[in-house]
């Protein structure tokens, strides 16, 4: 996809961090755009910075089935079509393996991996029928690639997502379609995912514990020396032009993913 005016771009998690600043990218390159999250005033202000672009809206949980279908059934049926599928909602939760609860994977899963695999059913079907060039971002995390201290959890949601996606990109070269994958990787970005507790379920709600409140001061430091979104934003169109899978967004995880490869095959495990 060299050229992306006049495409239609999807974008769920839009109401703020990388998916705001993905929005307003697309709209700045000439595009129309599908914005979805659970945050009704933030998606409200998306759309706004959007500028004069087309822009519709939508309150959509990625977790559940039917809102995304519904998503993709009013995007194409009043866009006409779909050209770029951004998966790019997520969550976080920290915390050591052993004490997150099944509410913290259910939540976790619900929105990082099952956000990805509903985005896949609803609309890449469609997209390969168009027979157009399309691209699928789905937004995993350099958690992803490289599992840490202190966020079990939320590194296997990323480990699925990144596997998903790789999946994905094979299984649409293997059918020849003209759809391409990027697994963008981010590292510390300055958003609101450290703060992803305001977007919890009720239903799926427990006490914090120490463990919690000590994680959250660590992930509030990471977050504030983090890049600005609008470069990741600018690196997801670079990579959607170049046909890029791997989007790393800080060159230092290169080195960080080559070293743990050589330990893990040595029979070790890198200290982080």
């Amino acid at each position: 996809m060299r050229e992306l005016s006049g495409k239609v771009a999807v974008v769920t998690g839009a109401a703020s961090g990388i998916g705001r600043a993905l929005a307003v990218r697309f709209a700045a390159e000439g595009m129309s755009l599908m914005l979805a999250d659970v945050d009704p005033g933030g998606l409200a202000e998306t759309a706004r910075l959007a500028g004069d672009t087309k822009v519709l809206t939508q309150i959509a949980d990625v977790s559940d089935e039917e809102s995304v279908r519904h998503l993709a059934d009013r995007a194409f049926g009043e866009l006409g079509a779909v050209h770029l599928l951004c998966n790019n909602a997520g969550v976080y939760q920290g915390g050591h393996l052993w004490t997150r609860t099944a509410e913290d994977f259910t939540w976790l899963l619900g929105v990082n991996l099952w956000g990805v695999l509903h985005g896949v059913a609803a609309f890449v079907p469609r997209m390969i029928e168009q027979d157009t060039e399309g691209h699928i971002v789905n937004t995993v995390s350099v958690a992803g690639l490289l599992a840490g201290p202190r966020a079990g959890g939320y590194a296997v949601s990323k480990y699925a997502a990144l596997a998903a996606s790789q999946a994905l990109a094979h299984d649409l070269i293997a059918t020849g379609s003209k759809l391409r994958v990027t697994a963008l990787c981010p590292g510390a970005v300055r958003t609101r995912i450290n703060r992803s507790a305001r977007v919890r379920p009720f239903h799926l709600a427990v006490a914090p514990t120490l463990d919690d409140l000590d994680q959250q001061g660590r992930v509030d430091a990471a977050v504030d020396k983090g890049i600005e979104p609008s470069r990741v934003a600018d690196m997801v169109v670079d990579a959607v032009h170049e046909e890029r899978f791997l989007l790393l967004t800080h060159p230092e995880h290169e080195t960080d993913l080559r070293r743990q490869t050589e330990i893990l095959l040595a029979g070790g495990l890198p200290a982080l």
